[in-house]
């Protein structure tokens, strides 16, 4: 997410700046004109290119103030925008910090679990000391579990005796040894 917000910042930069370039371009050359028409010798012109240049001078003068007005309006809007999107971006930091808390609380308990199940103390275990405890999960194919409650004998003699149904631990008996 942040490589593509950088993308975007930085093809806004490179837009913006290829504007600004083109911009200060057409500025660049319209100044040298004007300066080009300001250093011609106009006093040893007949009256009729004088008056001529006069006009000129004035249409130049009417397009710079039609420009400069334009500019100082973009300018307050540009300004107001501006301050806009400061307000903008100050009112969503709450939500912003908020939304960082909550990652990191929930990343630190992610990370702070233990990966057992849940152990429930005993006044919340509904099956802590049922007489009818739930079903011992089975494989898919295998058969339903007898009714009988008592535990089958194991065939294995290193298998550790299963635990009583009321849910404290058998003795441990003594295995026989195969020597």
């Amino acid at each position: 997410m942040r490589h593509a917000f950088d993308q975007l910042l930085q093809f806004l930069h490179q837009g913006i700046a290829a504007i600004f370039r083109f911009v200060q371009m057409i500025w660049t050359w319209s100044v040298d004109q004007i300066a080009t028409l300001l250093a011609v010798p106009w006093q040893q012109w007949p009256f009729w290119k004088q008056v001529l240049l006069v006009v000129v001078l004035v249409g130049v003068i009417w397009a710079l103030y039609k420009s400069a007005k334009e500019l100082f309006d973009a300018g307050q809007r540009i300004l107001g925008a501006f301050a806009t999107l400061l307000g903008v971006l100050v009112h969503t930091l709450p939500s912003v910090v908020l939304a960082g808390l909550i990652a990191l609380g929930g990343v630190w308990v992610m990370n702070h679990l233990d990966n057992k199940p849940l152990r429930l103390p005993v006044a919340y275990n509904p099956f802590a000391n049922s007489s009818n405890p739930p079903p011992p999960a089975s494989s898919p194919g295998a058969a339903p579990a007898a009714s009988n409650s008592t535990p089958a004998p194991a065939s294995n003699n290193t298998a550790s005796p299963a635990p009583a149904a009321s849910g404290t631990p058998a003795a441990p008996t003594e295995q026989p040894s195969g020597r």
